[in-house]
C-alpha cells in the first residue's frame, strides 16, 4: 500500500520548527500570490516552465507536488513565495521550511530528468515593490537525494500508522450499522439520497422536515460511502453552534456502534473561543504557547489522535494545555489527519477559508454536508460583502506614526471628493473609483511596511482599519454584477463622513468553485424551497439531485391558526400589541404549558413582552436579549422543562427559531407575530431591483421568499417528533393569502 503526500505536507511535517509566529508580512491574498508567480514567471526566458508536476517514492511513500518553475537552458529550479514588506524580518524558521521544500523539489526533478546536479533559487517576490530577492545554491544530485530520504524516513512511521488507520477505518466504515434501532419516517429516504449522490460525485439539495434526524440521516450514509468512494474527509458545516453539537452528538452515537479509534472526529470553533491569551500576539516573544510551537508540536498532535476519537474543543483544549502549545493552531494542524471536521460554514465557504485551501493543496477527495442550508445564501453574502466607515480613517489620522500621514491624507482626500460628487445621502455606484482604489492600495502598502518594520508597535485601531482594508482590497477584485457598491453619508456634530459597501447579492459565483472542489456535497434544510430561489442564488451545479423528503408528522398532530384579525405591518404595530397579548392569554389559559413566541425585532419584542406581563403576571415569561453568550442561550432554554410553563420571548431569525430541539412537553406551541419580510430600506430596495434584473423575481427573492422561511423554521421548533402535539398562532392577516400559503409546508392544515 502506497501513502501519497504533498511536498509541502511533508516538509511541514518534518522541517517546522521553532515559535509560531505571525509578526512577518501578512499574506498576499491569494489574487496577489498567483498574480506574483505570473508576474515572476513572465519575466523569465523562452525555455522556463511554470507549474512542473514533479514525483518520486521512497519505500512506501509518493511524494508529489508542482514546482513553481524550471528553466532547462540554466538548469535552475525555482520555488517562488510571495510577501510583503520587508525581507529581513523573516524568522529563521521561515527560510528554514522553504529550502526544505526547495530542496525536495530538486532532488525529485533530478531524478525526473537525470541531472548530475542542478541550479537552486529561493526567490522572494514582494508583491507590493514587485521586485524580487533571489537565494542561490547549487547542490548535487546525491546530497538532494540524502535530504529527500532523510525527510521522508522522519515521515515514513507517522505514514505507516495513517495508513494503518486509514484500512481500519475503511474496513470499520464500510461495515458500519446505522446506529439506532431503525430509521424514522423519511429519514431512510433522506440518507439514500445521500448515499445516491456520493456514488455519482454529485451535489444533492435535500429539503427534510424537522424532527427526523437530518443529521445522522446524512451523517451516516456519507460516512458509508467513503470507502468505496475513496473519501479522505468529510466536512459537517454548522450555521450556528447548536448545529454543530448536535453532529458532534450523532457522530457519537455512530462511533458507539464502532471501536472508538476508527473514526477521528475534530471540532473547530472560533480563534477568539479557543484563544487562551486573547491579549497576547501570535508569537513567541509575547505568547508562551506560541513559543516553541513547532518544537511540541509532534509530542502534542501523536497524544490528541491517541486521546479520543472526538477531538471536541474541551479535549483538544485539555491536550494542548498539557503540551503548553495554542489549541487553536493545534486545531488547524489536526486537520490534515482527522477523518471527520465539524465547523463553521465560514471554514469552506469564505475567502481564505482553511478547510478549501488544505483540500486544495493536499488534493483531498471530501465530502460536504451543509446543514440548515437556507442560512448559506446570508452567511455567504456577508463572506463576500466588505465595508470601510471614513470614521476610522479620521480617528487614524489622529493617531497614525508619521510615515503613515501622507498615505492617510491622500485616501481621505479622494474619499471627500468621493462624498462630493454624490447627490444625495444614499447612492450606488455602478464602477469602483479608480483613484480611490489606488489610494486604498497605496494606504495597505504602507500600513504592511510599517507593521513589518515596528512588529511591537502596531496598535490595535490601525491593525483593525488594515485588516479591514484588505478585504475591500480582496472583495474589490472580484466585483461584478453580482454585488453593489453603496455610498452612505452621515452628519454629525463633528461633520459629515461616509461609509462604503462593497456589498454581496448574489453569492453564486464564489461557492461554484467550493462546489467543484468537494467530490460530493450535500446541501439540507427543512426550508429550501422553492428550488429555484437556491439555485440562482447558491450557483448550485445542474446536475444537482432535489430530494423533497415526505413529512413524517400529520395535520391532526399541529393546529395552525391565522390571526386575519392582526397585522403586524410597521404602521400597525402600536395597534397589534393588545390583539397579539389577548389571543396569546387566551391560548395559555386554554392549554397551559411551554411557548415560544416571536417577533420581527427587539423593540416589538420588548414592547409586547411589557404590556403581557403587566396584564398576565400569573404566566412565566422570559426574553431573549441581543447579544446573548453561549450561556445565556443556556439559561433560556433551560427554562423550558418536560412539566414547565410559560412563554419564552424571541426574535425570528435568532437563536432560538432554528436549530433547537425541545421535544414533548418542553414546547408545546408557538406565536409567530410576522411574516419575517426584511425591512423595507433604500438597500433592500437597491436588493430587489438586482435581483429584478438578474432573475426576474426582484420582490420574491429580496422579502417573500427569506421572510416565510424564518416562519416556517420557527414554527418547526413545535412538532419534533411523532407523538408530540401542538399548536402556531400565525399573527397577520396576510397569511390568510394564496402566494403565501403555498410557500408553507403542504402538511398543515390552516384554521382562523
Amino acid at each position: 500500500m502506497t501513502y501519497t503526500v504533498a511536498v509541502r505536507t511533508l516538509c511541514e511535517f518534518t522541517a517546522k520548527q521553532g515559535d509560531l509566529d505571525l509578526r512577518f508580512t501578512p499574506s498576499p491574498s491569494a489574487q496577489e500570490g498567483m498574480a506574483g508567480h505570473a508576474l515572476v514567471a513572465a519575466r523569465r526566458g523562452a525555455d522556463h516552465q511554470s507549474e512542473l508536476s514533479l514525483s518520486g517514492t521512497y519505500k512506501q511513500l509518493l511524494v508529489r507536488g508542482r514546482a513553481d518553475g524550471y528553466d532547462a537552458a540554466a538548469c535552475r529550479l525555482e520555488e517562488v513565495k510571495t510577501f510583503r514588506g520587508s525581507l529581513d524580518k523573516q524568522p529563521d524558521n521561515h527560510r528554514h521550511l522553504h529550502w526544505a521544500q526547495l530542496r525536495v523539489y530538486g532532488w525529485l526533478i533530478c531524478q525526473k530528468l537525470g541531472l548530475a546536479e542542478v541550479n537552486l533559487a529561493l526567490v522572494y517576490f514582494d508583491v507590493g515593490s514587485q521586485r524580487e530577492t533571489v537565494l542561490n545554491e547549487r547542490a548535487d544530485a546525491s546530497r538532494l537525494k540524502q535530504h529527500f530520504e532523510t525527510q521522508c524516513e522522519c515521515f515514513l512511521a507517522w505514514a505507516v500508522q495513517e495508513m494503518a488507520h486509514r484500512a481500519a477505518r475503511d474496513l470499520t466504515l464500510a461495515a458500519l450499522p446505522f446506529p439506532y434501532a431503525g430509521f424514522r419516517t423519511g429519514q431512510r429516504p433522506l440518507a439514500e439520497a445521500v448515499y445516491k449522490a456520493a456514488s455519482a460525485g454529485r451535489c444533492l439539495a435535500a429539503q427534510a422536515p424537522t424532527g427526523i434526524g437530518k443529521t445522522v440521516g446524512t451523517l451516516f450514509p456519507l460516512l458509508k460511502a467513503s470507502p468505496t468512494q475513496q473519501l479522505d474527509k468529510v466536512f459537517f458545516l454548522a450555521a450556528k453552534t447548536s448545529g454543530r453539537q448536535l453532529a458532534l452528538d450523532g457522530l457519537s452515537r455512530i462511533a458507539r456502534t464502532a471501536p472508538a479509534a476508527s473514526l477521528r472526529v475534530l471540532e473547530l470553533v472560533a480563534r477568539d473561543k479557543a484563544c487562551e491569551h486573547p491579549d497576547k500576539a501570535c508569537h513567541g516573544e509575547s505568547c508562551r504557547l506560541a513559543q516553541g510551537f513547532y518544537d511540541r508540536l509532534p509530542a502534542a498532535r501523536s497524544a490528541a489522535l491517541a486521546a479520543a476519537g472526538l477531538l471536541d474543543r474541551p479535549t483538544l483544549r485539555s491536550v494542548a494545555m498539557a503540551h503548553q502549545v495554542c489549541p487553536y493552531y493545534l486545531a488547524q494542524e489536526l486537520v490534515r489527519w482527522s477523518d471527520v471536521v465539524v465547523g463553521d460554514y465560514n471554514y469552506y465557504f469564505d475567502l481564505s477559508a482553511l478547510l478549501h485551501s488544505l483540500t486544495v493543496a493536499n488534493q483531498w477527495r471530501i465530502g460536504v454536508l451543509v446543514d440548515e442550508a437556507h442560512n448559506l445564501v446570508d452567511r455567504a453574502r456577508k463572506m463576500y460583502t466588505a465595508t470601510l466607515a471614513q470614521a476610522g480613517l479620521a480617528g487614524l489620522r489622529r493617531t497614525a506614526p508619521a510615515e503613515l500621514k501622507k498615505p492617510l491624507g491622500r485616501l481621505w482626500r479622494v474619499w471627500n471628493a468621493l462624498n462630493r460628487s454624490q447627490a444625495s445621502d444614499y447612492e450606488t455606484h455602478a464602477e469602483l473609483p479608480h483613484q480611490f482604489m489606488t489610494a486604498l492600495q497605496q494606504l495597505s502598502t504602507a500600513i504592511a511596511d510599517h507593521v513589518t518594520e515596528h512588529p511591537q508597535s502596531v496598535d490595535s485601531a490601525l491593525q483593525a482599519f488594515y485588516f479591514e482594508l484588505l478585504h475591500f482590497g480582496r472583495v474589490a477584485e472580484s466585483f461584478g454584477e453580482h454585488s453593489l457598491f453603496d455610498v452612505t453619508q452621515t452628519s454629525s456634530s463633528r461633520g459629515s463622513s461616509s461609509a462604503l459597501c462593497l456589498r454581496n447579492i448574489v453569492p453564486a459565483p464564489f461557492l461554484k468553485p467550493r462546489y467543484a472542489t468537494a467530490h460530493t456535497m450535500t446541501l439540507f434544510s427543512a426550508t429550501l424551497d422553492p428550488w429555484h430561489y437556491y439555485q440562482d442564488t447558491l450557483g448550485l451545479p445542474a446536475d444537482t439531485a432535489w430530494i423533497d423528503v415526505d413529512s413524517p408528522f400529520s395535520g391532526d398532530q399541529l393546529a395552525v391558526r391565522v390571526a386575519r384579525h392582526i397585522s403586524t405591518r410597521y404602521a400597525h404595530r402600536a395597534g397589534s400589541l393588545a390583539p397579539i397579548v389577548k389571543l396569546m392569554a387566551a391560548q395559555f389559559e386554554e392549554q397551559p404549558g411551554n411557548y415560544l413566541a416571536f417577533f420581527s425585532s427587539y423593540d416589538y419584542l420588548r414592547e409586547v413582552a411589557d404590556l403581557f406581563e403587566a396584564q398576565c403576571p400569573q404566566v412565566p415569561s422570559w426574553r431573549q436579549s441581543s447579544r446573548m453568550s453561549e450561556a445565556e442561550q443556556a439559561q433560556f432554554l433551560a427554562r423550558f422543562t418536560p412539566d414547565g410553563q410559560g412563554i419564552g420571548f424571541a426574535v425570528l431569525g435568532g437563536s432560538f427559531a432554528e436549530g433547537i430541539d425541545l421535544p414533548g412537553g418542553r414546547l408545546i406551541g408557538a406565536f409567530i407575530a410576522t411574516l419575517g419580510l426584511p425591512q423595507v430600506n433604500r438597500v433592500n430596495e437597491q436588493m430587489k431591483q438586482r435581483l429584478q434584473s438578474l432573475f426576474g423575481a426582484g420582490y420574491d427573492y429580496t422579502y417573500l421568499f427569506p421572510g416565510l422561511q424564518k416562519v416556517v423554521q420557527a414554527a418547526g421548533r413545535v412538532i419534533r417528533t411523532p407523538s408530540d402535539r401542538g399548536v402556531v398562532h400565525l399573527m397577520d392577516d396576510r397569511f390568510a393569502r394564496a402566494e403565501v400559503q403555498r410557500l408553507l409546508p403542504s402538511w398543515w392544515r390552516l384554521s382562523s
